[in-house]
């Protein structure tokens, strides 16, 4: 037998329990955000104004730097999850039978949420991880500060590229 994630497959009260899943999902994705843009911001900020300053990389920026990378990994999992459990955006959008790709693509909305947002967030993610590790692998703090300036700001500029605005400040 192949099983579909095709709503009509679900019984009433499980496609209520789906649905609400999703908007569990929707709120935390929507407000961990919030924690995400301000630790990779002090993450960023903080190894910008330290290497510039030739100071000596502490414990206290090892723990700034691993809570980006914490947050950033426990929101693109949420993310992913999100995007395969929401009923009409993400990966749902690419699987519907009364839309072609051409038609997803041809809506920004549609496109955002299908391709450039979660494609983007990995990417980000993925720099995070990069600068993370490589800091570890400096001997002297200017080459720490250096690794998570470049990755972090790189991955932060690339989440506020690909932000969608108007669905996240309307909700």
């Amino acid at each position: 037998m192949v099983f579909s994630l095709n709503k009509s497959y679900f019984c009433e009260s499980q496609k209520n329990k789906f649905i609400a899943f999703d908007r569990i999902l929707d709120v935390i994705h929507g407000y961990w955000s919030y924690l995400v843009l301000l630790i990779l911001l002090l993450a960023s900020f903080n190894a910008i104004v330290k290497y510039f300053s030739n100071q000596a990389f502490g414990a206290k920026d090892f723990r700034i730097s691993l809570f980006g990378l914490i947050v950033t990994h426990i929101q693109v999992l949420v993310g992913l999850i999100l995007y395969f459990a929401h009923p009409t955006l993400g990966f749902a959008s690419l699987t519907r039978e009364d839309l072609s790709m051409a038609d997803v693509m041809g809506s920004s909305e549609l496109r955002l949420f299908a391709v450039e947002h979660p494609l983007i967030m990995i990417i980000a993610v993925i720099l995070i991880t990069i600068g993370y590790s490589k800091h570890k692998k400096q001997l002297t703090s200017k080459g720490k500060f250096k690794m998570l300036a470049i990755f972090y700001t790189l991955a932060f500029i690339l989440i506020l590229s690909r932000i969608p605005w108007d669905h996240w400040l309307n909700s």
